[in-house]
């Protein structure tokens, strides 16, 4: 089989390909524009795999190609078997300051790569991969279904709604083999240091403090699910195989934590008392969303079980950066 992973140079996306690599034996087709987040090619070099035979690199931006970028995949990638879309840009306070990238990338990089997969004969399926944050805030008790409403609240969430929908008019248009996933948030080795949890690794072992976005009043942290990259990489092999085509799945943590009771976890494991101030989410982050929440129990009624629980997760993944302190 061959597989085709977008962003597979990315946090995630290295996690999946080294999954694939140890559990199965096709071969690995990536493509990425190496954005700042990808940081080149060093997550697949730490993981021994950029030298492996059975991958193959391809670096380009889609939205810098013109009318010909189908003819450019075809002529370069050639047949594809499956095809994971993870590429986008991400940080939603970069979405914030300046859009215009995130609608090129997550938009207009999803059309381009559409019509690429639509020349595909041999597709069997191909898995876009989106966020919670499409659904917008979760009021306490709320947990949102795959195919309930959308409201987003940011530019990054926005423009990952319209590359789903775009997933879903060539899916019901051409009869395209497509899946949906809505994906919580996902931590792990290697992960920016812009994000929070190595965020938080970085702070404390340098005795900072940490900003802790809570409501209004100060007092409420905003909450997130979370779980480990190689949960993610699991799931998308399972979808592979036992996904329905132009259906959607939510992919969910196990324990919901907010995130001062994150932060206080691993100032624990490391061994350094947290400094923090709580601040107000709306008026530091506007766009911002204090608590994301999906209903995970398609995948379980299916059979799916999360092979990894947070907890243990989060103290091999601090325990880890501790050990490589060059990736925060």
């Amino acid at each position: 089989m061959n597989l085709l992973i977008t962003g597979g140079c990315g946090f995630i996306g290295h996690h999946i390909v080294e999954h694939f690599i140890k559990n199965t034996d096709w071969n690995i087709k990536i493509l990425d524009k190496l954005t700042y987040a990808s940081n080149g090619y060093d997550r697949l070099r730490d993981i021994e795999c950029f030298d492996n035979k059975r991958i193959k690199f391809f670096t380009t931006d889609l939205c810098n190609v013109m009318n010909n970028t189908t003819d450019l995949l075809r002529k370069e990638i050639g047949d594809i078997d499956y095809i994971l879309h993870l590429g986008a840009e991400t940080h939603v306070d970069n979405s914030i300051k300046n859009p215009e990238p995130f609608v090129y990338a997550n938009f207009v990089g999803t059309f381009r790569l559409l019509e690429y997969a639509k020349t595909l004969k041999n597709l069997k399926k191909m898995i876009y991969f989106s966020t919670d944050e499409v659904f917008g805030p979760a009021e306490p008790g709320v947990f949102f279904k795959e195919f309930d409403r959308y409201n987003s609240t940011n530019p990054y969430s926005a423009t990952k709604a319209g590359g789903e929908e775009l997933c879903i008019a060539w899916a019901n248009t051409y009869k395209m083999p497509i899946v949906i996933t809505h994906c919580m948030n996902v931590f792990g080795e290697r992960q920016h240091p812009e994000k929070f949890i190595p965020l938080c690794i970085r702070k404390i072992i340098g005795e900072e403090t940490i900003n802790i976005h809570s409501d209004e009043t100060l007092k409420i942290p905003g909450s997130r699910f979370w779980l480990h990259a190689r949960n993610v990489a699991v799931v998308m092999e399972f979808l592979l195989k036992h996904g329905i085509n132009r259906d959607k799945y939510n992919i969910v943590g196990d324990v919901e934590v907010n995130n001062l009771l994150l932060a206080q976890t691993i100032a624990k494991i490391i061994g350094i008392p947290l400094k923090y101030t709580m601040e107000d989410f709306h008026a530091s982050r506007p766009g911002h969303d204090l608590r994301y929440a999906l209903d995970g129990s398609k995948l379980q009624d299916m059979g799916f079980a999360y092979p990894r629980n947070f907890h243990h997760s989060l103290t091999k993944t601090v325990e880890w950066y501790l050990e490589n302190p060059r990736w925060l």
